[in-house]
This record gives structure tokens, C-alpha cells and sequence, in this order.
């Protein structure tokens, strides 16, 4: 994926390394990102060339695909941000009928709290209520029911063992940034990730990113953030969360063609007046929402799902 940086060349990272530098990745010039139009987050295939006397990186000779498309239909495409945004319209099935266990709980969430593309969705969580486990789950219905759309998994400040399971359990891109790592790092990790999924839909592919969580990733953005001078309840800064709204608020349905799709974790009840202020600026600007119960977990199977009944009035 192609990460352009200030000079105007650019590198094209790899998923593997979740998108951080390294001595592997491949230069590409000015010249061929004005010719293409390319732009941070194009998916770039194409002949490379080994490092001459004096070079550091392989760089880029032909480009042969722009985001899985012919190169001629990147210089015209519609920008993201002048896409038509529409409600979600079209279901996601995550019943794969094999009746496990995990089938179960996909199926729960298919009658009570059904997923479309397009979608912009917060599971709401305390700790130790099976939240991770039902992106595992979400993941794998994806996968197994709509191959044909792109899936991408971003953890944030995530256990490296934690990584680990979703990169095996997950047949899709799998993007981390772990707790040992700096914040800025969470920050540049998310940036991509999205910037990927904004080109992906510009030529009217369906992405759809699993994000855990959208607590950490403002946490990360609450400390890079330049200080206003205005800091709200639980040390959040005023300017803080405009960045991760602007993540989670990307997720639209697409009347041109395509969609993305965002199904983020929210935590509460951790004990930290943060997080419930961060729960509360994005309590609303989803348009789904789903409670876990730790007390139901601990009496059920993991996820414990908290539904209330609807009562007409």
C-alpha cells in the first residue's frame, strides 16, 4: 500500500508489518504519482527493480494495477469525499449454518441487530463480556458468506498474543498496533488503514473494517493531539476526538457504487472517566448499537448479548 510522504515520493508498505517502515519497502517517484494520480492508501501492483550503487530501496519501474483496477481508471475516479452517502440497504449474513456455537451468536446478531453495508456500528462492552470474541466471529461469518468483500481487522494497543489468535482465526487483512508500542504509532496505523479503505471504495469495492477498539484509538489521539487549552471531564482535550469521529464517520453506503462498512468496540465501565466521556461523544453517531453484559457472560457462554424487549406504546 502506498504511503505518500511530504517530499512528494512515496513507499509502497506492507500488510504484513502493519504498514511500518522498513528496509523491504519500495520507492516510487513523484512523477509516477502525478502520471496515476495516485493518492496514500493505493493498492499498487507492478514491476520493481533491485536497489542501484547508492540506492537503499527497490523501486517501483511499471505500475500494473491501481487498487485491483487498470491504472487508466484511477486518474478519473470520483474523490471519497464527493461520494453520495446513503443508509445501509443491502444485509450482511452472518449465519454460516453449520450449527456450532459460534453460529449461535451469529445468528443472535442476524434477528436482533442485523449488519448492512454501509453500516457504522459500536459494540458496547465492559470488560470480560466476549467482545473480542464476536469480532472473531463477525470475521469469520464475512468471510466465509461475502468473499466478495474486503475485510480488514484494526487493533489498537491490542496484547501481541491477542494479534496473534485474530491473524490465525482471520481469513482477511489482520492490522495491529500493540500496548508496547507509542501512541503516535496507534495513530499512523489507523490513518492507513483507512486511507486504504476510502481508495478501496472509490473504484466501488465493499470494504468493511472490525475495529477494537475506538476507545484506545482516541486514547492514542488524546495524546498526540497538539493541547488546546481545553480539556474536558477525564483529561480528554477538546480537539481530541475530532480525528477518530471523522474514522468511524467515513463509514457510509455509496450511491455511486461500493460501500464501507465499520463495526468498532466501545469500552465502559473500566473504572476510567475517560473512556465514559469517549463512550459519550460517540454515543449517537453510529447508526447501530449493540450491549454486551459481563453478568450474562458469566452465567452464558461468551458473548453475553444484552437485549431488551421493544414495547409499543
Amino acid at each position: 500500500m502506498l504511503e505518500i510522504l511530504q517530499d512528494g515520493f512515496g513507499f509502497l508498505r506492507s500488510a504484513d508489518s502493519s504498514y511500518l517502515a522498513g528496509p523491504d519497502d519500495i520507492y516510487v517517484s513523484p512523477s509516477q504519482i502525478r502520471r496515476f494520480n495516485l493518492r496514500t492508501g493505493d493498492t499498487i501492483s507492478g514491476k520493481i527493480r533491485p536497489p542501484k550503487e547508492g540506492e537503499r530501496y527497490f523501486a517501483l519501474l511499471k505500475v500494473n494495477e491501481v487498487n485491483y483496477d487498470k491504472p487508466e481508471n484511477a486518474r478519473n475516479k470520483i474523490l471519497f469525499e464527493n461520494l453520495t452517502p446513503l443508509h445501509a440497504n443491502s444485509r450482511l449474513r452472518m449465519e454460516r449454518g453449520n450449527g456450532s456455537t459460534e453460529d449461535l451468536t451469529a445468528r443472535v446478531l442476524d434477528l436482533a441487530s442485523p449488519i448492512g453495508r454501509g453500516q457504522r456500528g459500536l459494540i458496547v462492552a465492559p470488560p470480560k463480556a466476549g467482545k473480542t470474541m464476536l469480532l472473531q466471529n463477525i470475521a469469520q461469518s464475512i468471510a466465509y458468506n461475502h468473499p466478495d468483500c474486503v475485510l480488514m481487522v484494526l487493533l489498537i494497543d491490542e496484547r501481541p498474543e491477542e494479534v496473534t489468535e485474530m491473524q490465525r482465526l482471520v481469513k482477511g487483512e489482520v492490522v495491529a498496533s500493540t500496548f508496547d508500542e507509542p501512541a503516535s504509532r496507534h495513530v499512523q496505523v489507523a490513518e492507513m488503514v483507512i486511507e486504504k479503505a476510502k481508495r478501496l471504495v472509490e473504484h466501488k469495492k465493499d470494504v468493511i473494517i472490525l475495529l477494537d477498539s475506538i476507545t484506545r484509538l482516541a486514547r492514542a489521539y488524546n495524546t498526540v493531539v497538539p493541547a488546546s487549552g481545553k480539556v474536558l471531564t477525564g483529561g480528554v482535550d477538546a480537539n481530541a476526538l475530532h480525528r477518530p469521529k471523522r474514522f468511524f464517520g467515513a463509514a457510509r453506503n455509496v450511491e455511486e457504487g461500493g460501500s464501507l462498512t465499520i463495526i468498532a468496540t466501545a469500552l465502559i465501565d473500566t473504572g476510567s472517566k475517560m473512556d465514559e466521556v469517549i463512550y459519550e461523544e460517540f454515543k449517537g453517531t453510529g447508526n447501530m448499537e449493540l450491549h454486551l453484559s459481563r453478568k450474562i457472560a458469566e452465567k452464558t457462554r461468551l458473548p453475553g448479548y444484552r437485549l431488551q424487549p421493544f414495547r409499543y406504546p
